[in-house]
């Protein structure tokens, strides 16, 4: 899943450090918040205390974008509107066989750790990879508007395999009650892969693709 170079950028996201040589959106978004505020590696703890630094963040990247040509004005097209999920909106751009998906972060305590988690991702799954293309508005709440390869499915997933995957690359099955659960912590590199079910992965050629993830940064679990 990684190399030598992820496996570095990995280690500086964990520990809070500016990715240096990396000239992405995202890493510069990134980047940007990371001067600022420091990365949490306490696990989904005190949302409403970070309720206040979210909002702080929430500014900083509205700043960033817009000094930056990454503010986006205009609504999405609702003709290409595909789904709605937990997070995100899902729209289909058929010229560049993508979908578009504008998220709020709702997930995260902060804005960084949603930034954090979308670069972990992309090191560790770049068959799917979000690139960002910038922020915006929407009835008054920012949303990180991400562009993502489109993978359609062949064939179901099988969950044992994607088990196999994550167990080769390090990443520990978490049990709960005696039973597995959809969540996973890799103690090497000090990160969280959560709600990884069948609707997060896709298969195609006999190939998984993890289209849908939801990274932490932690130390323990």
């Amino acid at each position: 899943m990684n190399t030598n170079d992820s496996r570095s950028k990995l280690e500086d996201i964990v520990k809070g450090a500016v990715i240096e040589g990396t000239a992405d959106h995202c890493t510069a978004a990134r980047n940007f918040l990371c001067r600022r505020f420091s990365t949490s590696t306490t696990v989904k703890t005190d949302f409403e205390s970070k309720a206040i630094i979210k909002k702080e963040q929430a500014e900083c990247l509205t700043q960033f974008a817009k000094e930056f040509g990454l503010w986006i004005t205009g609504a999405p097209d609702p003709l290409k509107f595909l789904a709605r999920g937990g997070e995100a909106s899902v729209y289909f751009d058929g010229s560049s066989k993508s979908v578009i998906k504008y998220n709020d972060g709702i997930y995260y305590a902060t804005w960084l750790e949603f930034l954090n988690s979308i670069l972990i991702h992309n090191l560790l799954f770049p068959n799917t990879a979000y690139s960002l293309t910038g922020f915006t508005h929407i009835e008054a709440v920012l949303y990180a508007v991400l562009r993502q390869p489109f993978v359609t499915s062949d064939d179901a997933v099988d969950l044992s395999d994607v088990n196999r995957l994550l167990s080769f690359n390090g990443f520990e099955n978490k049990m709960r009650n005696g039973v597995k659960t959809n969540n996973y912590y890799n103690k090497e590199l000090g990160i969280i892969l959560e709600d990884i079910h069948d609707e997060n992965v896709i298969v195609n050629s006999n190939t998984l693709f993890f289209i849908d993830t939801v990274f932490y940064t932690a130390f323990l679990y």
